[in-house]
């Protein structure tokens, strides 16, 4: 695998409209505005599409932080993503920040919140493997 096949604004990420506004080992903020393609049947925004943000930005700041201590990146192990209040259409705001970075994983923590009146709508929990060997990850490797 190269750095060719990763790219925090391609796949899933360009699919659902996710913008990252800033991205640092620190901290990462991105946002989406949802519409109808992002609704379950209830006319609600989909739980997937929280899960997608929470991941997309806890991954992007561990990835950055990794690589910034001479690993390769990170994948996701876990996502636990908790919805807090419905929405339905608009704007939508995530931050990430760690909670734990270490050797081996990393937990980051996310906050979402509706752009229009800045309530939490969802947060979520993403634990990290580090990478030493990105070679090994989906069949590419041994």
């Amino acid at each position: 695998m190269t750095a060719e096949h990763i790219s925090p604004l391609g796949g899933l990420n360009e699919v659902l409209g996710i913008e990252l506004t800033e991205a640092s080992a620190d901290t990462v903020k991105g946002r989406l505005t949802t519409d109808r393609h992002h609704q379950q049947p209830y006319g609600i925004v989909h739980g997937g599409t929280y899960c997608a943000l929470v991941e997309t930005l806890a991954s992007t700041g561990g990835a950055l932080w990794a690589m910034a201590n001479g690993m390769q990146g990170v994948v996701g192990v876990s996502n636990t993503t908790d919805f807090l209040r419905s929405h339905r259409e608009g704007g939508i705001r995530g931050i990430a920040t760690p909670i734990h970075r270490g050797r081996t994983q990393q937990i980051w923590e996310v906050l979402i919140t509706r752009e229009a009146d800045n309530k939490l709508l969802a947060r979520g929990q993403v634990r990290l493997q580090n990478l030493t060997d990105p070679e090994v990850i989906g069949g590419f490797g041994s």
